[in-house]
């Protein structure tokens, strides 16, 4: 049975391609999906891969990863800098947790700058674009395989 990778997406990520695209790119949400979709069927592996712009909607997806999934890439977006709820449903996850941002929060204005989930996390992507969602892939791919 192939390992279940758990894609999660905080708020405004579904205007991806139509929201300043000079910072964050111009392919879509959609786009993002079929690239990582892709990948992991290459890699062998299963895909969740959701989008929400509430707070407690990610937590709940988080705590259901937990039952359902081995690992878990999560670009929070706003909640980076201010969700203590999805650092506390992180921090339950028993398997790798790979944390993605499009754009490099650290060359940003200084309230970006800050993660709260980086506490969470085994790694941080930042600055890559869409492709930073493909590296978290292929890493979490790498993790999950010298687990096994």
């Amino acid at each position: 049975m192939a390992a279940t990778v758990h894609v999660l997406n905080g708020p405004n990520l579904n205007l991806l391609g139509k929201r300043q695209p000079e910072i964050y790119g111009r392919d879509t949400l959609a786009d993002i999906e079929a690239a990582c979709r892709a990948l992991a069927a290459e890699l062998g592996l299963g895909l969740v891969f959701r989008q929400s712009n509430h707070e407690g909607v990610l937590v709940d997806w988080i705590q259901e990863a937990r039952e359902t999934a081995q690992g878990l890439i999560i670009n929070p977006a706003g909640y980076t800098t201010t969700s203590i709820a999805i650092l506390d449903a992180l921090l339950t996850c028993p398997f790798p947790v790979i944390e993605v941002h499009l754009s490099n929060i650290h060359k940003r204005e200084p309230f970006r700058q800050h993660s709260y989930i980086s506490l969470a996390a085994t790694g941080v992507i930042a600055g890559c674009g869409a492709h930073g969602y493909l590296l978290a892939l292929r890493h979490l791919a790498r993790l999950l395989e010298a687990r096994s």
